[in-house]
């Protein structure tokens, strides 16, 4: 918070083997920066969620066998499982969002399920080598396109570091991106707030439109 950071997100996994419970409550009770709490569509978890109510929660697929979140959360085959969370969470007053990938089907299964915000997965892109990477990254600015018209909020986090950053701010209409590992490995370095301080001033640049 010192060094900037325009809020904190938090993964609470059903296997608890990130963050625990009483860390989410405890970042809460700051309440001076804004908390976006991931977590899947997990009927103990939303329990704590709608506890806890932070500012924003993150609906992310969850699979035992993954190191880290793998992949964007299909939306369009589980509107039914998805919808009574989403639609408490927001009667709790709590935004929601969807970690999916940027095609037309999730975004449109998004936007029919009336979140507000999605935020992109650019894992993908960010794993990319260099024959890979320019269609993948062409597929996130159309999608970017599409969630603006459809009326959504994007945000975008999964790999984006400082070295692919700069393509990263070509996907237009972006809000918020989430940044964890990458930042918290270059602070091992740097110390944390001079690697916070990096990461907002590559961002800075950004002008937000299509380019």
């Amino acid at each position: 918070m010192k060094a900037g950071v325009w809020g904190i997100t938090v993964h609470l996994r059903e296997d608890r083997r990130h963050i625990q419970d009483a860390d989410v409550y405890a970042i809460r009770q700051e309440r001076r920066i804004p908390l976006n709490l991931e977590m899947a569509n997990a009927s103990s978890i939303v329990k704590i969620a709608l506890d806890v109510r932070p500012d924003e929660v993150c609906l992310v697929p969850e699979r035992r066998q993954e190191l880290t979140t793998e992949g964007g959360l299909d939306a369009a085959g589980q509107e039914s499982a998805l919808r009574p969370t989403v639609e408490a969470l927001a009667r709790a007053g709590v935004k929601v969002s969807l970690f999916i990938e940027a095609v037309e089907e999730q975004l449109e299964a998004a936007a029919d399920l009336g979140v507000p915000v999605v935020e992109l997965h650019t894992g993908a892109y960010c794993e990319a080598d260099e024959k890979a990477a320019p269609a993948l990254l062409q597929k996130l600015i159309r999608g970017a396109k599409l969630a603006h018209d459809l009326g959504l909020q994007v945000n975008a986090g999964h790999g984006i570091n400082l070295q692919n950053m700069p393509a990263i701010l070509r996907i237009p209409h972006l809000d918020t991106l989430n940044i964890g590992h990458s930042l918290v490995a270059r602070a091992v370095f740097v110390g944390l707030e001079n690697a916070v301080k990096e990461i907002l001033a590559a961002m800075s640049p950004y002008c937000g439109g299509e380019m």
